[in-house]
C-alpha cells in the first residue's frame, strides 16, 4: 500500500495546483482523477475552450465588419471543423503542459475513481482494478456539475449544457439559452457571433446578475445591439420537442408565452459534485446544496480531511479553486497560508469583457456602508475611441469615511487583464486615491480605471 502525506481527489485546478505546492514544501503528493488528463472541466469543456472559442469567433465577426477601418471582406465563411480542431488543440497542448508539471514536481498519479473508505485512506477504482492509498491527509477537489432541469433532461442534441455547447458540429439556426449567468452570456456570444440567431432567457431582473446593477443594465443594451434577444423576469415551465425544434413555454409578468429553437442551451449553475466519495462513512457533512462544509481553513469535520474549490461554497471560478489548492497545502505543512476572500475577481468573457471585485453598490447597502462612487465612460477614453470600443465604464466603490476600496465593475474590452490591477490595490487595504494617484500609460483602456478612481473625489480630468 502507498503512503502519502496527502491524497487529492480531482485534478482539476484545485487538485492540481494543491499538488504542485505541495510538492513544492517537500511533501508527498498523489493525484486522483477519473479523466486520463488533469486540468478539470476547467480545461477539458470550460474555461480554456470556451474562451478559444470567443477568440475564433470574435476574428471571425470582425473580420464582416470592418469597413469602417477600410477593411473590405467578401464571402468571408466559416470551416466549424477548423474551428473545433483548434480549440481541441489549445486544450490538448494545456493538458500535457499540466501533466508534465506534475510528473517534474514528483506527484504520483492514479487514474481512477477515487474513494474514502477511512479517514487515512482512499480507495482508487478503475474498471475491475482497486487499490488503496494510505494518507495523512485527503483533499476533496471534485468540482460541479452542470445543473439540469426536472423538464429539460440532456440529451446532448436538442437540450445540452455547456459541455455539448462547446460542440457542436454544425452552426445552429437559432439557440435559446436558460440563464443569463456568465456561462449563458459567453456561449450565447460564441453561437450569435457564428451566425445563430441567440436569445437568453433570464429569471433574475438583469443579466450577469451578480455584477454591479449599473454594469448588468449596460451590457443588456450593448447584447442587444449586437443581435442578441434577451428576456429577463422570465420563468421557464416546461418543454417539448416538436420535430426538429424545441418549443419552450414561460412565464413574465404573469402572461404565458413560448419561445422555439434548434437547440436549448441549459446554463441555469453548477453544483457541487461530492456523489460517491464516502462522504458520510467518515463524518463529513453536506449542506442542503450538496457542497461540503467546511471552516474557515477549508477543513471539515474531520481534522485530516479538507475540501477546495467548487465543492464547498464560494464562487465556482478556477483561480479561487487554485488559491484554495495553494492555502490547503502551506497549511498542511505548517506554513501560513491565507486566501482574500474579499478580492476575488470575476469575470464574463463577452464582447465587452465584464469584470468585477469586491462589493457592489447594493452590496454595501445592503451593509449599511456609507460609500462614495467614481465613475468614468469609455466614450472619453482615446484609446477606446481609436479601437472602436467604448461601449462600457469603469465604477470604483470607496468607504465615504476611509477612502478604503471596497469594490469595483468594469465593463470594458480587456476588463479581465485591468481589474487585476484593482484587486492588488484592495490587497493592501489601498484607497481610490491611491489607485488615482497609480500612473498608468497612455493611450490604454486601463487610463479610465484611474479617471474612475479619481471620479470618487470629483477630479476627474476628462469626464465632467
Amino acid at each position: 500500500m502507498s503512503e502519502f502525506d496527502l491524497v487529492i481527489i480531482g485534478g482539476g485546478p484545485g487538485g492540481y495546483v494543491c499538488a504542485i505546492r505541495a510538492a513544492q514544501l517537500g511533501l508527498k503528493a498523489a493525484i486522483v482523477e477519473k479523466d486520463a488528463n488533469l486540468g478539470g472541466t476547467c480545461l477539458k469543456v470550460g474555461c480554456i475552450p470556451s474562451k478559444a472559442l470567443l477568440h475564433s469567433s470574435h476574428l471571425f465577426a470582425e473580420t464582416q465588419h470592418g469597413e469602417a477601418h477600410g477593411i473590405i471582406a467578401k464571402e468571408v465563411s466559416l470551416d466549424v471543423a477548423k474551428l473545433m480542431e483548434r480549440k481541441s488543440n489549445v486544450v490538448a497542448q494545456l493538458q500535457k503542459g499540466v501533466g508534465g508539471l506534475i510528473k517534474a514536481r514528483g506527484v504520483e498519479r492514479f487514474n481512477g475513481t477515487g474513494k474514502i473508505i477511512a479517514t487515512d485512506t482512499v480507495e482508487v477504482t478503475n474498471g475491475d482494478k482497486t487499490e488503496s492509498l494510505k494518507t495523512k491527509h485527503i483533499i476533496i477537489a471534485t468540482g460541479s456539475v452542470p445543473v439540469e432541469l426536472p423538464f429539460l433532461k440532456f440529451d446532448g442534441d436538442k437540450i445540452v449544457n455547456s459541455d455539448h455547447a462547446i460542440a457542436f458540429d454544425a452552426v445552429p439556426a437559432s439557440l435559446l439559452v436558460i440563464g443569463g449567468g456568465a456561462i449563458g452570456l459567453e456561449l450565447g456570444s460564441v453561437w450569435s457571433r457564428l451566425g445563430t440567431e441567440v436569445t437568453i432567457v433570464e429569471f433574475l431582473p438583469t443579466i450577469a446578475g451578480n455584477s454591479d446593477a449599473d454594469i448588468s443594465k449596460l451590457a443588456e443594451r450593448i447584447f442587444k445591439k449586437q443581435g442578441i434577444k434577451i428576456n429577463v423576469q422570465t420563468k421557464v415551465t416546461g418543454a417539448e420537442i416538436k420535430g426538429k425544434k424545441v418549443i419552450v413555454s414561460a412565464e413574465k409578468k404573469g402572461k404565458a408565452i413560448t419561445f422555439e429553437a434548434e437547440k436549448v442551451l441549459v446554463a441555469v449553475g453548477r453544483k457541487a459534485f461530492t456523489g460517491n466519495l464516502g462522504l458520510e462513512s467518515v463524518g463529513v457533512k453536506t449542506d442542503d446544496r450538496g457542497r461540503i462544509i467546511v471552516d474557515q481553513h477549508l477543513k471539515t469535520g474531520v481534522d485530516n480531511i479538507w475540501a477546495i474549490g467548487d465543492v464547498v461554497a464560494g464562487p465556482m471560478l478556477a483561480h479561487k479553486a487554485e488559491e484554495d489548492g495553494v492555502a490547503v497545502a502551506e497549511w498542511i505543512a505548517g506554513k501560513a497560508g491565507h486566501i482574500d476572500w474579499d478580492s476575488i475577481p470575476g469575470v464574463i468573457y463577452t464582447t465587452p469583457e465584464i469584470a468585477s471585485v469586491g462589493l457592489t453598490e447594493k452590496m454595501a447597502a445592503d451593509q449599511k456602508i456609507e460609500i462614495k462612487v467614481g465613475k468614468f465612460p469609455l466614450q472619453a477614453n482615446g484609446r477606446a475611441i481609436a479601437q472602436d470600443a467604448t461601449d462600457g465604464i469603469v465604477k470604483i466603490i470607496a468607504d465615504a469615511k476611509t477612502d478604503k476600496l471596497l469594490g469595483a465593475a468594469i465593463i470594458a474590452a480587456g476588463a479581465s487583464e485591468m481589474i487585476a490591477s484593482i484587486s492588488a490595490h484592495m490587497a493592501y487595504g489601498g484607497s481610490s486615491e491611491d489607485l488615482a494617484r497609480t500612473i498608468h500609460a497612455h493611450p490604454t483602456i486601463s487610463e479610465s480605471i484611474k479617471e474612475a478612481a479619481m471620479a470618487v473625489e470629483s477630479w476627474s480630468i476628462h469626464s465632467l
